[in-house]
């Protein structure tokens, strides 16, 4: 399985605690590709800065399709997200929605704890957009400036423990997720600092991610997530131009192809040795 993990922001330092989490977290069998943005900003914490990454994660999911079987976005908020499963014919997981999933599947209540206090409203949409909105317990955030993206863990990790624990006591959390690919790998370092589960979304991701591939559901060939229609573009770069082209003629390859009930219904219409 090889996977295509992205940081949405234009980090090094961040990509690096991410693949070292990432790698952490696959299986023997997985192979990783990390990348980072080619354009945006140093980390994201508006809506505007996620509408920012989501071109340039768009490009590379573009750059790679056919060389990965998945793709794990790790920023939370998941920026491009859903709009991304359009894209390709292969499972776009964003750490956000695996870091819920795996929450609701430890506790009934959850709560959030995040680098930034500007971050938190993007993050309660998030959880709104998953229909989980009624399982937050709360978001709880560093209030102070940050000296560096890079160095948030080193900088506060006893305030970001303190933050969950109180997550836990003032607002009965049953599972604490510790937001962001800036805390990637500081779950495993407080989990015993911590009286609940504790989940990374970068661990979560890398793990969903692999659940998913391995389930070979198939891809979305109609409804809501099934390739964008065919119709005039303009200025895109040619990998993502060749990405629709290639995800919209497997869209109208399969639509023209018969389904299994027109097979059926013109096998009961001729009997056997009249065709």
């Amino acid at each position: 399985m090889r996977l295509l993990v992205i940081n949405p922001n234009i980090s090094d330092e961040v990509t690096d605690l991410i693949r070292a989490e990432a790698e952490r977290s696959a299986g023997p069998g997985t192979e990783l590709v990390v990348r980072t943005a080619g354009h945006g900003v140093e980390y994201i914490e508006t809506r505007l800065e996620s509408l920012i990454a989501a071109g340039a994660v768009a490009e590379l999911i573009a750059e790679h399709a056919g060389e990965v079987d998945g793709v794990v976005v790790a920023a939370f908020g998941d920026p491009g997200m859903p709009a991304l499963k359009e894209l390709v014919d292969v499972p776009v997981i964003g750490i956000t929605e695996a870091a819920l999933c795996a929450a609701a599947l430890q506790g009934q209540r959850f709560a959030i704890v995040a680098i930034s206090d500007r971050i938190t409203a993007w993050y309660r949409e998030c959880v709104e957009r998953f229909g989980l909105a009624d399982r937050l317990a709360s978001i709880r955030s560093i209030r102070q400036a940050l000296r560096g993206i890079g160095s948030v863990q080193d900088d506060f990790r006893p305030t970001l423990v303190e933050l969950a624990r109180l997550a836990v006591a003032e607002d009965g959390a049953d599972v604490v997720i510790l937001a962001g690919a800036p805390l990637a790998g500081l779950a495993r370092d407080v989990a015993d600092e911590i009286p609940v589960p504790v989940v990374d979304g970068i661990g979560a991701g890398i793990r969903l991610a692999e659940a998913v591939v391995g389930l070979a559901s198939g891809p979305h060939r109609a409804g809501s997530f099934a390739a964008p229609p065919a119709k005039r573009r303009a200025g895109l770069s040619p990998a993502l131009d060749a990405a629709l082209d290639a995800a919209q003629l497997a869209a109208r390859t399969a639509s023209s192809a018969p389904s299994a009930s027109r097979v059926a219904s013109a096998s009961s219409e001729f009997p056997a040795g009249a065709r």
